[in-house]
């Protein structure tokens, strides 16, 4: 194990090794989300999915970020790294579109937070990324091929999970026959360059199909260190009005997923930037502990998680009335 500095951060560090094995999809407990194997963290959304007509693949975001853990990828037959998958992102972030359509989320082999840092790309960052890429895309190439049946798609993802979502679009629907099945694509807590895709493109109406979103929180007045490399000039969507309004006011905010499974409407106040979201603090209970932090990626999603429902919903009905 090595120790390395990077950004007056220090983490234990390895020599990166191939991963020598596959993850068998055709296991359903190697879908955190399945329609044949719900989580009970979902539970407190009832719904019959059988009568769902479209399906969402969702990819989640980096799980391992321990500074301690000198580790490329995850280990997806860890049960505590399961349910750090189950008890986070699939509960407050996967949820927003359980009951939208079919929902599938694969466990995948996540590369290291670290990995996305320069000094750690040639060593092993940019091998463990590729290898989390390699498991996402067998697992939406096993859906295609077992549980698609020609039924329309949409994508959600967040942080690392973009990453690849992006990578997914690209390889599977970018100027390809399965773009005619793409409702949309929530693309949500990493930046994104202007013009991704060939022939994809930026969402700007509330109601348009085909295309994708993309959006960035941070507390308003505030920049992350990393503003100029990661954010400055990135696409951001507004994920209140779903157009190119430039700020929401309360009453226009649908809902944020608060830790106890409830949801706050009239909570959010946002303001759109170059690159970014730059949000008030969400008016939420004991909301004393939002104030004292700047950086809202944790909760790109929850916050506007009612907005997102209820926009995944409108962009269906648009997708399946014109279909």
């Amino acid at each position: 194990m090595l120790l390395l500095n990077s950004c007056s951060t220090r983490y234990l560090s390895s020599i990166y090794a191939p991963l020598d094995t596959t993850v068998d999809y055709a296991n359903t407990s190697n879908w955190a989300v399945h329609p044949d194997n719900i989580p009970e963290q979902l539970n407190f959304i009832s719904l019959d999915e059988s009568t769902l007509a479209v399906d969402v693949f969702f990819v989640h975001p980096t799980i391992l970020t321990s500074k301690k853990d000198g580790t490329w990828n995850g280990d997806i037959n860890n049960p505590d790294y399961r349910e750090e998958v189950l008890n986070t992102t699939i509960k407050y972030q996967s949820s927003a579109w359980y009951g939208v359509g079919r929902l599938f989320a694969p466990f995948y082999r996540d590369a290291h937070i670290r990995s996305f840092q320069n000094k750690f790309k040639p060593i092993g960052g940019d091998a463990a990324l590729e290898s989390a890429y390699q498991d996402v895309k067998a697992a939406f190439q096993h859906y295609l091929e077992n549980y698609n049946d020609g039924r329309p798609i949409l994508i959600a993802s967040h942080s690392q999970g973009t990453l690849h979502a992006g990578r997914l679009l690209k390889d599977f629907f970018d100027e390809k026959p399965l773009q005619n099945q793409l409702i949309a694509a929530y693309l949500v807590g990493i930046g994104i360059k202007k013009d991704p895709f060939t022939s994809i493109s930026l969402m700007t109406s509330p109601s348009e199909t085909g295309g994708f979103v993309s959006w960035n929180t941070y507390k308003r007045n505030k920049l992350p260190n990393d503003y100029e490399t990661w954010y400055k000039g990135r696409i951001v969507s507004n994920p209140i009005t779903w157009d190119n309004q430039k700020s929401s006011i309360y009453a226009e905010h649908k809902g944020v997923l608060y830790s106890d499974l409830k949801v706050y409407p009239n909570s959010m106040k946002i303001e759109v930037i170059d690159g970014m979201i730059w949000s008030r603090t969400p008016k939420v209970p004991k909301r004393i502990l939002f104030s004292l932090v700047k950086d809202y990626h944790f909760a790109d999603i929850n916050l506007f998680w009612e907005d997102i429902r209820q926009n995944s919903k409108l962009r269906i009905q648009e997708y399946l009335k014109k279909s």
